[in-house]
């Protein structure tokens, strides 16, 4: 099924070189995106209640799956797909790309001194959890490169030929501001 109403443009994946690299990064910030927003409210929510750090980390979890899955669920809904075939898709793509991503970035959330005690009025949080997404990232990336050549992660979704979620080019861009920013908050906060 595609939302073109045929597969023209949507054949075979490539199996390497730059076109693989560009697949797999797309797949990265597609699956970033979800998990950031989830991420980002889960921490803020949970920091702001005063939910321990482990109480704060599984409500961010909860809700990067959750944002995750519904960022790849929605194009398909509206193209007509049938819940019942959406969510095995929206499993398939993001599950471990997703789960990857909340392993490193709360990782590195617990394992910076202060960034979760610090709470979303200080630019510590900010800046640890900034550098924490785009980190996640960058881990992901080979296993969503992995995945797709394996016909599996977000091959799948491209099987479909629906596509959607916000532009690439800007999500790069904010996570290039991002890992800037990060990295400016956390040397200055090193320095003292």
């Amino acid at each position: 099924m595609s939302a073109h109403g045929d597969d023209a443009g949507h054949g075979e994946l490539p199996t390497g070189g730059a076109a693989l690299n560009g697949i797999a990064l797309t797949a990265t910030l597609h699956c970033l995106t979800g998990c950031a927003i989830g991420e980002v409210t889960g921490m803020v929510v949970g920091t702001a209640l005063g939910f321990s750090e482990w109480g704060t980390v599984a409500l961010a979890v909860a809700l990067a799956f959750l944002f995750g899955y519904t960022l790849t669920s929605i194009p398909l809904l509206r193209a007509g797909m049938a819940l019942a075939a959406v969510v095995p898709i929206a499993l398939s793509v993001d599950t471990v790309s997703i789960a990857l991503m909340e392993i490193v970035d709360n990782a590195i959330m617990l394992g910076i001194p202060g960034a979760m005690d610090s709470g979303a009025g200080d630019v510590l949080f900010w800046g640890a959890l900034s550098v924490a997404l785009v980190i996640a990232g960058v881990v992901a990336f080979p296993v969503n490169r992995w995945l797709i050549t394996r016909g599996r992660g977000h091959a799948v979704l491209h099987r479909t030929g629906i596509h959607g979620g916000p532009p690439t080019r800007v999500v790069a861009a904010v996570a290039v501001v991002a890992a800037l920013f990060g990295t400016v908050v956390l040397v200055a906060e090193a320095m003292g």
